[in-house]
């Protein structure tokens, strides 16, 4: 890689040979920066002195026991989310609203971490183990009123952390009248709890104040390449191959049925009404990496070339 990385004039395949670790990014004047200073500055708001340290990585992730939390690196960059929309068709935390949903998601995981609130008696009766292993999936209840809505897929049903953690999102979020929207929800009660919990620890210094970070990008040296292949490969999705055939059948072009409507007139005309997709069980969410906060063990091999 050229000692002057000009990102005007590198094309998108030779970028896709550049490892990630020779990647001239940081989180400094870039997108995510004023997004991490909003969050600090809600968090002074609310009494909350500690500050969750952050660094780019791979994906979204709090590892265990770590006060701080990770950053995709395609944040860093406007090119970078170019090429992340291309390959993984979005990008997550890639719009001001959806920035901040998440990294207030990841400051509740954090912040756990930091108090160590997760091992109190009440939080555990509240959310459920910490312990409890992370399933491979979820079917979660959309209809349910036990849990806070904050990130897509229902994501607080997934597993305890990630209930607390969206619940602390949701009672940082400025101007989220919760106790108005939640009024009746069993939900309300965790909101509630949560209020009471962190007002306890306003103004206090954590116990946890480790500044470890963990898959920093300097430790990543496989090429936006690989990284790509094994992401979509890794959350790739195959529907049934019978929804072809019915699909077929439905908007056939066949001449003799050349009178029915076309797919594209289809929803064109209903595509406001059409809800998103359910998959039944939803994967615990990473990129379409949402893979918020993990049981970390580190596996070299996963960030080296082979």
């Amino acid at each position: 890689m050229p000692a002057r990385f000009k990102w005007s004039l590198i094309s998108d395949e030779r970028l896709l040979d550049t490892r990630i670790c020779d990647l001239p990014i940081k989180i400094k004047g870039s997108f995510i920066e004023p997004h991490i200073k909003r969050l600090y500055s809600e968090l002074n708001d609310r009494g909350i002195r500690f500050k969750p340290h952050v660094w780019l990585s791979a994906e979204w992730f709090t590892p265990d026991g770590v006060p701080g939390f990770a950053i995709p690196f395609y944040l860093a960059h406007p090119r970078l989310m170019k090429l992340e929309r291309k390959f993984m068709r979005e990008v997550e935390g890639g719009t001001d609203v959806e920035c901040m949903r998440i990294l207030r998601h990841e400051a509740g995981h954090a912040i756990d971490n930091a108090f160590r609130l997760h091992f109190k008696r009440k939080w555990i009766r509240t959310f459920g183990s910490f312990t409890q292993k992370y399933p491979p999936s979820y079917k979660p209840k959309p209809n349910s009123r036990r849990y806070v809505l904050n990130l897509d897929a229902w994501y607080a049903q997934a597993h305890p952390a990630e209930d607390f953690a969206e619940t602390f999102a949701v009672w940082l979020q400025p101007r989220s009248n919760w106790r108005r929207r939640y009024r009746g929800w069993p939900a309300l009660r965790k909101i509630e709890y949560v209020d009471a919990l962190l007002d306890e620890i306003a103004g206090t210094r954590p116990k946890n104040r480790v500044r470890k970070k963990i898959e920093r990008l300097p430790e990543i040296r496989i090429t936006l390449r690989e990284h790509y292949d094994r992401k979509r490969a890794k959350y790739a999705f195959e529907w049934p191959a019978y929804l072809d055939n019915d699909l077929r059948r439905i908007f056939s072009n066949e001449p003799r049925h050349r009178p029915r409507e076309t797919a594209v007139s289809f929803l064109r005309r209903t595509g406001a009404e059409i809800p998103p997709p359910s998959r039944g069980e939803l994967q615990p969410p990473p990129s379409r990496g949402r893979r918020r906060h993990r049981r970390y063990t580190r596996q070299e091999s996963s960030l080296t070339s082979r």
